[in-house]
């Protein structure tokens, strides 16, 4: 019988991914104490303006846990060090210098991290490079602010020691070259906009493609062990994904989509949930009949995937504002994440 425990492996990149998002949450706490206390005007709008990034930085670090599909809590490194940290800036001991030092140290960790991420998931799986995408931008932007950072330490630390400004000499003006280059380069990947999520078409389609990758990846591969991993996670992504559309966004189409046509979309999933339960139950030693019954789901799955690409997203176009189709993609990825840690737990 399959299971659908997680490949270690992947359980390593989600782990990261709880460190990625609980290291970003203290990165925004300190930065509004840096604002909070900052004596430099131009210094303190710079924060401000990073602390803007760093909050959309977190609604795409939340949408990348829900679009990987296992949910983890931070290391145990991760929680010991993260009240540390807070004690040590709390404290009078460190000049605002001082403190804006360790700052970027953290920006510094935070955007390895993500580098790191985006390397191990082009070695563990396609689908994992294709579920962390949308990682690429907080990537770029975090490089960004890194250099940013350099340039503020220069001014606040001359300021400190001498009470003027610092020359804005060759190396400065390379900082706000390269942190400039980083921006747009980061921007092009998702959003760098005042938008506040995703739209509902994008995040459900997101879901599509990864799905559509992992079947690609089972037809590339007779292994048992792979099929099991590939197929586990096939299982609990379209699970997770159908309950998540009938909780959110059926009930919310249905008024313009149409009665017969959203059924149709019920019926379609409850096939497919049907399928996988029945795939689950076949030994993947059998690996021909195993791809084979895949294959089917595939035809199934391929084809409610057209209906909602093809009509579902057009009658939201024509009958949601942006925000409520950002609003749609919110609770969906809500109920994604909430659905997704009840299958973990």
């Amino acid at each position: 019988m399959v299971t659908t425990i997680d490949d270690t492996k992947r359980m390593a990149i989600a782990e990261r991914l709880a460190d990625l998002k609980a290291f970003l949450n203290l990165i925004i706490s300190n930065e509004q104490k840096l604002i909070d206390s900052c004596p430099y005007e131009d210094v303190r709008e710079r924060l401000q303006n990073m602390l803007s990034d760093d909050q959309k930085h977190l609604g795409i670090i939340d949408t990348v846990i829900v679009q990987y599909g296992i949910q983890s809590e931070p290391s145990a490194a991760t929680k010991i060090f993260i009240p540390q940290f807070e004690q040590m800036m709390s404290g009078d001991e460190f000049t605002y210098y001082q403190k804006l030092i360790h700052h970027e140290l953290i920006k510094h960790g935070q955007a390895m991290s993500g580098i790191m991420i985006h390397k191990a998931a082009q070695v563990v799986g396609a689908d994992i490079e294709l579920a962390i995408g949308p990682l690429n931008t907080v990537n770029f932007e975090g490089r960004a602010h890194q250099e940013q950072l350099k340039g503020m330490l220069e001014q606040v630390g001359v300021r400190e020691m001498t009470g003027q400004d610092a020359h804005q000499g060759l190396w400065a003006r390379v900082q706000d070259a390269v942190a400039a280059l980083s921006g747009v380069a980061g921007s092009v990947v998702t959003q760098n906009t005042d938008k506040q999520d995703m739209n509902i078409q994008t995040l459900i389609r997101l879901d599509h493609e990864k799905v559509n990758t992992l079947f690609t990846e089972v037809g590339a591969t007779k292994d048992p062990q792979k099929l099991q991993e590939y197929f586990g996670q096939i299982y609990k992504d379209l699970l997770a994904h159908a309950q998540a559309e009938e909780e959110v966004v059926y009930p919310k189409v249905r008024s313009f989509y149409g009665d017969d046509n959203t059924q149709e979309l019920y019926d379609e999933q409850a096939q497919m949930k049907q399928m996988l339960d029945e795939i689950k139950a076949i030994d993947p030693a059998n690996a021909d009949h195993f791809r084979s019954k895949i294959k089917d789901l595939m035809e199934v799955v391929g084809d409610h995937i057209r209906q909602e690409e093809f009509t579902m997203f057009t009658a939201i176009d024509k009958n949601c504002s942006a925000e409520q189709k950002e609003q749609m993609a919110t609770e969906f990825k809500a109920a994604k994440s909430k659905i997704q840690q009840e299958m973990s737990a």
